[in-house]
């Protein structure tokens, strides 16, 4: 039997990673009555062979098991992930914000980390519920790995590096920097042996059912062995390096996210034993099949043939191992003309970035559990034993397998009705639309090429328009987008395009992209030094007679086809000359040297809109005390920022009521008596990702309502360029407010959240009947206005 693992221990609070792949947390040492298998690095990892007993070949079953850019596939980078850049700063509530009112309680807000764990839960309990069709269970297994991968590559990491350098202050929810890294550690483990669980014990057995079969290599016939052998052969073995451990080869370098191997083998003829480190090849398939229906993972592949790498050794031992390291970005932008070089640099550095967590098979060898501790220089708290297989960002490509029987049922979006009154093969005429009424979009039920991208083609067709004026944040490798803008360029029309380079983990897209444009003689800008431009705007210019007249688009997401049909997002098509004067100043100010700060209809970040918004909501409290009607409803993916929370407090404790749909982070207390009991909080999470930005004031009967790009987080409204467009047509105000209402209605389906931080599903009535799925409503009265409805 395996000595068990010792508990784990954090690293002492002063000793963590300075931005060194080296200076990380001391480990405590090594048990000494633990066997010794493993010599010193500079013995050559050599010793005297053990026991048949001790060195018999360790296979994990597919049943083993004790009680998650995101880049595997363009389309799911961000899928059902918050937002989780640092919010690092400080906080007092203003006096002008206390107002009259007494000083809020300590205590008031939820930890952050916290509360995106309780997402990510959220997530999982989608692969758990029966009542997701198969395949999609699948794909959000997926999703909360891919999503736990950046958690731990960004905040954990950022969390390291602070508490590293002295920086770390308690958080807005009380906890010392420590106690959150030890929180994480805690939950994160208790959420990954239930996401292990689901998969193994519901999920993969379910698969089987349906003709499914994610097997282990001891499962396959011989049949099967030998076709994958061939593959093995012919596509794997010429593209595997295992490197050697002694004292000619130091410990190899481990990448980020990489899928490895440890192998212990043994010279036959001197008996000493040797470590060495196979890498899976990250752009082979995940998961092999090995005949029709049946599905082996590839790492089972590699360790089934290690005589293959190691001819005349003896191969005693393999086991799977996965790093994650620090891979958030730290660029000097003193100088911007090198901030796209500075860039291209730090990309370079990421992948040496310091490891933040390690995860194991759980039928790991110690003495070889031990090596990697001590060579990667992680801490024991930091380890995650997990049956195998690992990586289970693998299940991407299984979802993609063609059974549509066991996904969401397909659905086609079609133009919107304000766009084209009859749909045709022909594309709608979006300037003539424009020119007599506001379009307001909602993607993915509305299609986003045939209004948002057939605008800009159209645009770059058109022989009257002069100039097309574009931010982008991510957009897709293929992207239509970037080659209308291409395409008006060459024709010789203006064209400036923002691209902003440091949308995490898209940086080597948009560096790609903004070289692309560059060279197509597009006006290529990177925005301002110091601040991220994350707002979604589109600025067409065209010649009308002797007139000029502007176009615009200001939308919650990203200008990116794929996502566009999985993201839910609101966009806003005008030819309003207050918009199209707002978007020329604002577009002067991020490509020159414009200090405009205030607007006809946006609120824009960081100068105005924290403030708008904080002010909008004071506005509710004095509409309520006058006895005119008052509310407030937001609808975000994360919010966080203190003063806007405790705006929303003091509205709260005024009487107003307070309804946030939130699709993450929520750091807002509701239901505390005398302080948020009007406050109501609702996520919603399903097929598409909740992705759009609402605010909405009764503002005393006459409603005001803004869509945009952000989140209430201080990274939104004190370090980027954000946008936020106010919502005049009063059909179009209607209709987002019957959206809210249905989000945050008590018979549709959602996860409520109380005072206590826990979140609870509510998914079914009091007879146990199904509640409505306001994504299903939607989707459902699309096909209704089309004539496609399904019976």
């Amino acid at each position: 039997m395996k000595p068990a693992l010792p508990e784990p221990s954090p690293p002492p609070e002063g000793g963590a990673e300075n931005g060194s792949p080296h200076a990380v947390p001391a480990l405590p040492p090594a048990s000494s009555d633990a066997p010794v298998l493993l010599a010193a690095r500079k013995n050559g990892f050599m010793s005297q062979p053990n026991s048949p007993a001790e060195v018999q070949h360790k296979q994990p079953s597919v049943g083993s098991i004790a009680a998650h850019r995101p880049h595997t596939v363009a389309a799911t980078v961000s899928d059902l992930e918050p937002d989780i850049d640092a919010d690092l700063d400080g906080y007092e509530e203003s006096p002008q914000s206390q107002g009259s009112g007494a000083p809020l309680p300590q205590g008031r807000f939820l930890d952050r980390e916290r509360s995106w764990l309780a997402f990510n839960e959220r997530v999982l309990e989608l692969a758990e519920d029966p009542a997701t069709p198969l395949l999609e269970r699948a794909n959000f297994l997926a999703i909360f790995a891919s999503n736990l991968d950046e958690f731990f590559m960004v905040r954990v990491a950022g969390l390291k590096r602070r508490i590293a350098t002295g920086v770390a202050t308690r958080s807005a929810s009380g906890l010392q920097p420590r106690e959150v890294l030890e929180m994480i550690w805690a939950r994160s483990r208790e959420l990954m042996a239930r996401h292990a669980a689901c998969f193994h014990e519901d999920v993969a057995p379910a698969l089987a059912e349906e003709g499914i079969h994610l097997v282990r290599w001891n499962e396959l016939t011989e049949k099967e062995q030998a076709r994958l052998f061939t593959l093995f052969r012919h596509q794997i073995f010429p593209v595997l390096t295992p490197l050697a451990v002694d004292p000619a080869h130091p410990f190899p370098y481990i990448s980020g996210l990489s899928l490895n191997l440890a192998v212990v083998v043994r010279n036959p003829v001197t008996g000493h034993r040797h470590f060495a480190r196979v890498k899976v090849p990250p752009l082979l398939s995940r998961f092999l099949e090995a005949s029709p229906g049946r599905y082996v993972p590839i790492e089972d592949v590699i360790a089934a043939h290690l005589e293959e790498l190691f001819p005349g050794m003896e191969v005693l031992e393999h086991h799977a191992f996965r790093l994650t390291r620090n891979e958030d970005l730290e660029v000097e932008e003193d100088d911007a003309e090198n901030l796209l070089q500075a860039l291209e640099k730090e990309l370079m550095r990421r992948r040496f970035g310091p490891p933040v967590r390690l995860e194991v098979e759980e039928s790991i060898d110690r003495e070889v559990l031990d090596l990697l501790v001590r060579e990667l220089k992680i801490s024991e708290a930091e380890v995650y034993p997990l049956p195998g297989p690992l990586d289970l960002t693998g299940l991407f490509r299984i979802h993609r397998l063609d059974r549509p029987e066991l996904k969401y049922p397909k659905f086609i979006a079609g133009t919107h009705r304000d766009l084209a009154e009859v749909e045709s093969a022909s594309a709608p005429d979006i300037f003539a639309a424009l020119r007599s009424r506001d379009v307001l979009l909602h993607h993915p039920y509305d299609s986003f090429s045939t209004s948002v991208q057939a605008f800009l083609e159209q645009a770059a067709g058109d022989p009257d328009v002069l100039a097309i004026k574009q931010t982008l944040y991510r957009t897709s490798g293929d992207s239509p987008i970037v080659d209308a803008l291409i395409e008006a360029a060459e024709s010789g029309k203006q064209v400036l395009v923002l691209v902003e380079i440091k949308a995490r983990f898209d940086e080597h897209a948009n560096i790609k992209w903004a070289r692309k444009l560059e060279e197509a003689g597009c006006h290529v800008v990177y925005g301002l030094v110091g601040l991220k431009t994350h707002c979604k705007l589109s600025l067409v210019v065209r010649q009308e007679g002797e007139t000029l007249r502007r176009y615009s688009h200001v939308g919650t997401g990203n200008y990116h086809p794929k996502t566009a049909r999985l993201y839910e997002d609101l966009g806003l098509l005008t030819a309003d000359p207050q918009v199209g004067a707002d978007l020329s100043d604002l577009f002067n100010r991020l490509s020159g040297y414009s200090r405009r700060e205030t607007y006809r209809r946006l609120l824009v970040a960081p100068k105005s809109l924290r403030d708008g918004l904080v002010s909008r909501i004071h506005r509710e409290i004095q509409h309520h005390r006058a006895g005119r009607p008052a509310y407030v409803r937001i609808k975000v993916n994360s919010i966080v920022d203190e003063a806007v929370i405790d705006a929303l407090y003091r509205a709260s404790m005024a009487g107003v009521p307070v309804d946030v749909w939130v699709r993450g982070i929520c750091a807002l207390r509701p239901g505390v008596a005398g302080l948020s009991e009007n406050i109501r909080v609702r996520s919603v999470l399903g097929r598409f990702l909740e992705h759009s930005r609402v605010f909405a004031f009764c503002n005393g009967g006459e409603p005001e309502m803004w869509i945009g790009s952000a989140d209430m987080m201080h990274r939104n409204l004190d370090r980027r360029i954000e946008a936020l467009v106010r919502v005049v047509d009063p059909a179009h105000r209607a209709a987002m407010n019957r959206l809210l209402e249905t989000g945050m209605s008590d018979t549709t389906a959602s996860w409520h959240l109380g005072p206590d931080g826990e979140w609870t599903r509510h998914a079914t009535d009091a007879d146990g009947a199904p509640l409505r799925n306001i994504q299903e409503m939607l989707i459902d009265a699309r096909r209704r206005r089309r004539g496609t409805a399904t019976p």
